[in-house]
């Protein structure tokens, strides 16, 4: 910018910037010949980029422009603003600062080299109907007259609105959700944290809860994306409209909301609920695409009785939502402290705690136990079964953590590292055969497929030698990812068992859409077979079924040889459990399969 300042002085020979004082006698604005056409492009620049030069003499409050004063301002003429009077007539009585305040209300002193000013302001000059009122940022400098107060001033004027309006829209999205234009989750629960403090300083009591809309997956899956935001942002609507002077609510995540009720006890909570369960139900939400009717579940928390800060209020809120989705769509429930809750959750965080441990000290163990031919009574492969090496030495098998890691989000984390150890034991082992359990979470795992690819295209024959087990309810689960999952598992050269099978009490057709190669019967159709008529029908149905599909049936948790014998007479063609071996961690240094799985027929 200053370049062009420059340009424009010297074209139109009039000294703007560089003036000591106001006795430099100024030079005519307007140039004529060719100064006149150098200056007039040096207008159109400053027009394009929306700037305009000037120089304000102060004691006769003379304001000479640029020539392209009146065009950026939008003015008849540049006349009538050719003084500070008539420039401060067009501004915005809005404002809370101008040029003239930079200038003369400030209390730096010249010291030679002009005092610098930056302000920014609003005008609003005789603009066509419906056009937006100018914003302005006003730069210069002014220079002291003989006796040190602001002689003159000279600067440049840039229109900024539409850097004014991306600022401005930063500012917004710093504190406000786009979609619903309420608080956004950073905002939420700062407002969250100041209403803690003002509650423990005042010894007053006040509520947060956590709202979600019920099914909102299903929405979008049904509806789209668009629809279910607008569904989502009129519920926000309706809960707003329920709220008192005082209140607060934001968007917590992708289909919750967070409500802060100030000067709220428990029973004012209940009752809050109800009203916004009513303004919920009270109609279908009308979209753009379609009408929705919808229910939400709520989970609150008295405050700060029950948390004395954010991250407890925060988890207990959470909890109650968790609880109150449990019992069914629709419902509240209210945080209560419990003596069983809180040491399960000392118990959970001790067990986070162990298991991350163990994973870094290669605490984690996998025993491996047969699966047999039923005919010769030798290993066909071995299912490895994780096992957990406490810091006591003592051994605890997966059913004392599996499950609890699936709830903490550990078991991703923990397939990938028995993964690891898999492929690392086979290697080792090269005549071993061995499954592996996964996890319904690691079913879309791409990080443990892209492990698993890494070797087995570099080591096809590790491939070759693994079975990958997938329970029945995680297939059910999500029918597309797991046929995704399974293919890939395939063509990586590997097979797929189904463990637990019947368990999910599926329909037989999954075994028509899934290229499956074994099923695992579940152990519980299995332990008391010879003593029951329902087991023994449910039992043949489903090898009979398997055989049609030609896939090999392995029996779980096979104790005695007279659940043995009733299985082979059914037709099994392996089975597993105490009765044909124990799990070891040995078990694949003192034996390996001897018969190979033959490939599937197809």
């Amino acid at each position: 910018m200053p370049a062009m300042v420059a340009e424009f002085e010297n074209n139109a020979g009039a000294s703007l910037v560089n003036a000591r004082d106001s006795e430099v006698e100024p030079l005519p604005i307007s140039p004529t010949g060719a100064g006149r056409a150098e200056a007039a492009g040096v207008d159109e620049i400053l027009t394009a980029v929306g700037e305009i030069v000037y120089e304000w003499t102060i004691a006769d409050d003379h304001i000479r422009w640029g020539g392209n004063a009146a065009e950026v301002f939008g003015l008849e003429s540049a006349e009538r603003i050719s003084t500070g009077r008539g420039y401060a007539a067009i501004k915005d009585p809005a404002n809370l600062t101008t040029r003239h305040d930079a200038v003369l209300n400030g209390t730096a002193g010249d010291p030679g080299t002009g005092v610098p000013y930056e302000v920014q302001y609003a005008l609003l000059p005789d603009r066509p109907a419906g056009e937006r009122r100018l914003i302005v940022e006003d730069i210069g400098r002014w220079y002291a007259d003989p006796n040190g107060r602001p002689g003159r001033a000279c600067g440049v004027v840039r229109v900024i609105n539409e850097r004014h309006e991306r600022e401005q829209r930063l500012a917004f999205l710093s504190r406000y959700d786009e979609l619903t234009g309420y608080f956004n989750r950073q905002h939420l629960l700062a407002t969250l944290g100041e209403a803690l403090n003002s509650a423990k300083r005042f010894r007053t009591a006040f509520a947060f809860m956590i709202v979600a809309v019920d099914n909102f997956r299903a929405i979008n899956e049904a509806y789209g994306f668009e629809t279910a935001d607008q569904v989502f942002a009129a519920a926000a609507r309706r809960l707003r409209a329920q709220l008192r002077d005082g209140d607060a609510i934001g968007r917590y995540s992708g289909n919750k909301l967070g409500i802060i009720l100030m000067n709220c006890n428990e029973d004012d909570m209940h009752a809050a609920a109800e009203r916004f369960h009513a303004a919920i139900r009270k109609d279908v939400i009308t979209a753009e695409a379609s009408s929705v009717a919808i229910t939400v579940s709520m989970g609150g928390v008295g405050l700060p009785r029950h948390g004395r800060t954010v991250n407890e209020a925060l988890a207990r809120a959470q909890e109650s939502l968790h609880r109150a989705r449990a019992s069914g769509y629709g419902r509240f429930v209210a945080y209560t402290h419990s003596a069983g809750r809180q040491a399960q959750r000392r118990s959970n965080a001790a067990l986070s705690s162990e298991m991350v441990a163990a994973i870094e000290d290669n605490r984690l163990r996998l025993f491996f136990q047969p699966v047999v031919d039923m005919a010769k009574r030798q290993p066909v492969f071995h299912e490895g079964l994780l096992r957990l090496e406490r810091v006591n030495g003592t051994i605890a098998p997966a059913v004392d953590f599996i499950e609890l890691c699936e709830q903490l989000g550990l078991i991703r984390l923990v397939d990938k590292y028995t993964l690891g150890r898999t492929l690392e034991m086979l290697e080792a082992v090269p005549s071993a055969r061995v499954s592996l359990n996964v996890s319904g979470e690691t079913v879309g795992d791409r990080e443990w497929l892209s492990r698993l690819a890494d070797v087995a295209v570099n080591k096809p024959d590790i491939a070759a030698r693994l079975i990958v087990e997938i329970t029945e309810t995680a297939v059910i689960s999500n029918l597309e990812e797991a046929a995704n999952f399974i293919a890939t598992i395939h063509d990586l050269g590997c097979r797929v068992a189904i463990d637990d099978f019947g368990a999910g009490f599926s329909s037989f057709r999954h075994l028509r859409e899934f290229d499956i190669d074994i099923i695992k019967i579940a152990g519980e159709f299995v332990q008391n077979l010879p003593r029951s008529r329902d087991d023994q029908a449910f039992v043949k149905a489903l090898i009979e079924l398997a055989r049609t599909f030609e896939i090999e049936i392995v029996a779980e948790w096979v104790e005695d040889e007279e659940t043995a014998a009733m299985l082979a007479r059914l037709g099994v063609d392996m089975i597993q459990g105490n009765l044909t071996g124990l799990p070891s961690p040995d078990a694949l240094g003192v034996a390996a399969a001897r018969s190979p799985l033959a490939p599937k027929a197809g």
